[in-house]
């Protein structure tokens, strides 16, 4: 170091991100070493007079330390003022020939140390000052030593212990300060030191920095160490400043006089947070931004957002076909039921003629019988006692509720009419043998219509409708018959059109009174289902009076609730207890599709045990 200095600090640290997003990364400025470089005033290197001493170069481990020793200009003696006062105690850099990747320097040339009222590098600062006091005489260790970490410390040599002096801001809000802040906290002879070094920089012209490069070539870096200094953005002085604030007064509107100096300048005002040309450019730190009338921040005294309903509405199939199944069927108050019947449609239940001498010949006819035993059917659930006491916009157990008693409902409707689809291994399983689903139950009770397909879905829709008038004459139900179909095959046989392109049936009740049906539901959980020679469900026609839902006494549908107090939980559980079968022989049609696509014939019967 030299024999005598002024001060000494660090002009840049190692590994300290940068606010232009680039990172100094260790000895990328290791050939700078020794070396000495004009020490100028916020890097206004193209002025002589803006050059206020020199600094000595000395490469450490954690960054590039500088010895600060100022010359006898006007400009050198303001400047050591300002440090040995503590107005100004930033670092900064001027480097060119960088090396850089992916925003991290390995390489570069320091050409300039400067004072900076702001640096970019919160590692750069001036730790350490050395001035010469009464009768000039050298010191080499220093008489104070200023820390701007959390505070400043001043130690002087040997007389007397550190002191902490509280700072006016906090460490890390100094480098987001708006020069509004700063100049404010200045005293008045501070400022009109402040003025004095505007007046220096008044004709002072724009530096253009080199094009970046990505790893190779010359890149050069100026600003509060590392600023972008694009032709785009300019970098405004602090003379240029006082011009836009004198223009904001006349003009009465700060931004409209940064847009006025940006068309006289043909560029836009840097960036920088923590800068001169941040305040600048969000004058909304001023008062101002583009909040020009009424209230700043009015959403604030919005409403808040309302549900339209009070419970949330349920993401669901159609189920009015489970209303009316569930509503259709036949009720019994025991669970245990028998179907008994005495077959009289073979020939020896005939009533005979006789013949006077002949033996008269006793009749025969056979007995059927059919059991169906109950099962269990049951959603439980659970919530915890502090949610249900937090949630006050709603009734949340009423709400879990009415889900439960929905989808057990459906349950039970899908059980009726095609079964639940789980596998028999599933412990889930809602078995046949105690619901009986009317697709697939045995021939005696639910007729197959089989439907061969057409060479469309059009021609396949004509041979359904074609099957169940002609299927119709084996039914033996009570006669007040509901199709039950999916939303496909509805529509396709509703677009039955004749020779002309007119429409056979104008809606559904047309085409009801076609399929000699009383109405037409659709149901979602119909789409898609085969049996298991690969024949499509195209409908159900039935009048669920002949199908017996049976339940004993405390087996009609319930709701439980319970309360764990070692989890302090809220525990809920609806079951039912039913049977369910066809009670009457050939009160169902079933139809399904299947067969060839060249059949024009439209449908067979195929049912041994249809009455003759």
């Amino acid at each position: 170091m030299p024999v005598k200095y002024d001060f000494s600090g660090y002009a840049t640290r190692n590994d300290i991100k940068c606010m232009d997003g680039r990172t100094i990364r260790k000895d990328a400025f290791k050939e700078c070493d020794g070396k000495t470089v004009p020490l100028v005033w916020q890097h206004q290197h193209d002025d002589p007079s803006k050059v206020l001493g020199h600094a000595l170069l000395e490469n450490r481990e954690d960054g590039m330390y500088t010895y600060g020793v100022f010359n006898d200009s006007e400009g050198g003696k303001v400047a050591k003022k300002l440090v040995d006062n503590g107005d100004v105690s930033s670092l900064s850099i001027y480097a060119n020939q960088l090396k850089e990747k992916a925003g991290n320097v390995f390489h570069g040339v320091i050409r300039e140390v400067s004072l900076v009222l702001a640096g970019a590098n919160p590692g750069a600062y001036i730790d350490n000052l050395s001035f010469e006091h009464g009768d000039g005489e050298d010191y080499e260790d220093g008489d104070a030593i200023i820390s701007f970490g959390a505070g400043i410390e001043l130690a002087h040599a040997d007389t007397e212990e550190p002191k902490k002096v509280e700072a006016k801001k906090e460490d890390s809000e100094m480098a987001e300060k708006t020069v509004k802040d700063v100049f404010d906290e200045l005293t008045d002879e501070q400022k009109k030191v402040v003025y004095f070094l505007i007046a220096q920089a008044a004709d002072a012209g724009q530096d253009g920095g080199d094009d970046d490069n990505d790893d190779e070539g010359e890149d050069t870096v100026k600003h509060n160490v590392f600023d972008n200094d694009t032709p785009e953005n300019t970098l405004i002085h602090a003379d240029d400043m006082a011009n836009i604030f004198a223009d904001a007064k006349r003009r009465g509107s700060l931004k409209q006089a940064v847009e006025a100096f940006e068309e006289q300048v043909g560029g836009k005002i840097g960036v920088v947070p923590g800068t001169l040309s941040h305040a600048v450019y969000n004058d909304e730190e001023f008062g101002g931004g583009e909040q020009k009338y009424g209230i700043a921040n009015i959403g604030y005294l919005f409403p808040d957002y309302k549900t339209i309903a009070n419970t949330p509405e349920f993401i669901k199939r159609p189920d009015e076909w489970v209303r009316v199944v569930m509503g259709g069927v036949r009720h019994t108050p025991f669970s245990r039921i028998k179907s008994v019947f005495a077959n009289i449609t073979m020939d020896e239940a005939r009533a005979k003629g006789y013949v006077k001498g002949n033996r008269k010949v006793e009749e025969v006819f056979s007995l059927l019988k059919r059991t169906t035993d109950p099962q269990t059917i049951y959603k439980k659930q659970k919530l915890d006692r502090d949610d249900v006491l937090d949630i006050t916009d709603l009734d949340v157990v009423a709400f879990m509720k009415g889900e439960m008693r929905g989808m057990l409902d459906e349950e039970a409707a899908r059980a009726i009419l095609v079964g639940d689809g789980r596998l028999n291994t599933d412990d889930d399983k809602i078995f046949p043998e105690h619901i009986r689903p009317i697709w697939g139950d045995d021939p005696l009770y639910s007729i197959k219509v089989q439907v061969n397909a057409g060479v469309d879905d059009e021609k396949t829709a004509k041979n359904i409708i074609r099957a169940m008038i002609k299927a119709r004459k084996n039914y033996r139900g009570s006669g007040n018959l509901t199709f039950f179909t999916t939303e496909d095959w509805l529509s396709e046989m509703l677009l039955i059109e004749d020779g002309i392109g007119h429409p056979l049936y104008a809606d559904s009740a047309a085409l009801a009174r076609k399929l000699r049906v009383n109405r037409i539901v659709t149901v979602p959980v119909m789409e898609n289902l085969t049996d298991a020679q690969g024949n499509v469900l195209a409908g159900i026609a039935v009048d669920l009076k002949d199908y017996n839902v049976g339940a004993d006494k405390g087996g009609e549908v319930n709701m439980f609730d319970d309360f764990d107090i070692d989890f302090n939980q809220m525990k809920y559980l609806i079951e039912t207890r039913f049977s369910g079968a066809l009670v009457r022989p050939y009160s169902a049609m079933v139809v399904t599709i299947g067969g060839s696509a060249e059949s024009t014939d439209g449908e067979t019967t195929g049912d041994e045990t249809n009455p003759g």
